[in-house]
């Protein structure tokens, strides 16, 4: 899909379910362990090679996330802005992003989801890869009920798409991770309002399905995928980082380390980051990585 690929972080919505964490923050400024959320599904689009990104969020949110993140260019990034007024669906951020899509294949993740594993990086490039369609990840949970649910065929090929299903035809739950090619903008324009007023996202991918392309890639071992929407996913995903953190003495989802890793930045750069949060543990390990050996 080249390099013109669009990238999309919708960290709108109330984030009722977190209420009275989210009454005067947005949910995707809470921590996960080390840093801000929205900084784990920024790392997914930097790490598909993704640098031109719109992040959609609430008004009020929206100067807090510019206050974090800027215009991206410390990062060899270019991220802008946009807002969503009220809770309109997942679909609706390519009604509120149209002009950033402009045309060019995208790929939408949600705020609160997070995605690690050494298998992340291949499946990624795969979906970018593929031309045509719509790429959807699914990932097999315990609740499938609580998500949109993937059905399959013997060989692996997706078949259905439902929505919260009471009986879910599997426990493959779509992720909030979707790439689609350059149409996405008007199939979106197509979709109905749910029962709930909402643009559902899953009759985007279900259009894709019907009528052009839809790959499913199940996440395995090799990755992990965790949604940080309510108190005690947030908990579990504070926890899952924590450990892996202090276990491996990595840091995932650093923005400083993709960026220097991808090329986007030099190390001289990169040092500079650290050096401004020289305080902090985080700071520190960014200079590290910069400078291995100081």
């Amino acid at each position: 899909m080249g390099d013109h690929m669009k990238g999309i972080v919708l960290a709108g919505g109330g984030g009722s379910r977190l209420h009275p964490l989210t009454l005067a923050t947005s949910k995707q400024l809470l921590p996960v362990y080390d840093k801000p959320m929205i900084y784990y599904p920024l790392s997914v689009l930097m790490q598909a090679g993704i640098t031109d990104i719109l992040v959609i969020s609430t008004p009020d949110a929206l100067p807090s996330m510019r206050a974090l993140l800027g215009d991206g260019s410390h990062l060899g990034i270019s991220l802008s802005y946009a807002e969503q007024t009220e809770p309109r669906g997942i679909a609706d951020a390519f009604l509120v992003g149209a002009d950033h899509v402009a045309g060019s294949p995208t790929v939408l993740i949600l705020g609160d989801n997070i995605f690690h594993g050494p298998g992340l990086p291949a499946a990624l490039a795969a979906a970018r890869d593929n031309e045509k369609g719509c790429t959807l990840f699914g990932y097999r949970v315990e609740d499938p009920e609580r998500f949109a649910v993937a059905g399959t065929d013997g060989n692996g090929k997706l078949v259905s798409l439902e929505e919260k299903p009471e009986r879910p035809i599997s426990d493959i739950a779509v992720t909030g991770l979707y790439f689609y090619d350059s149409d996405v903008v008007d199939i979106a324009k197509r979709v109905r309002p749910s029962g709930r007023g909402e643009l559902e996202i899953t009759d985007v991918n279900r259009i894709y399905l019907e009528e052009k392309d839809a790959d499913l890639v199940v996440l395995g071992r090799g990755c992990s995928w965790l949604d940080a929407g309510t108190t005690e996913s947030l908990n579990e995903a504070v926890q899952y980082v924590r450990a892996l953190e202090s276990r491996q003495r990595i840091r995932i989802s650093c923005l400083e380390e993709i960026a220097f890793s991808m090329g986007l930045i030099t190390a001289e750069e990169c040092y500079e980051l650290g050096y401004e949060m020289r305080n902090s543990d985080y700071g520190k390990y960014v200079m590290s990585i910069a400078r291995p050996n100081h």
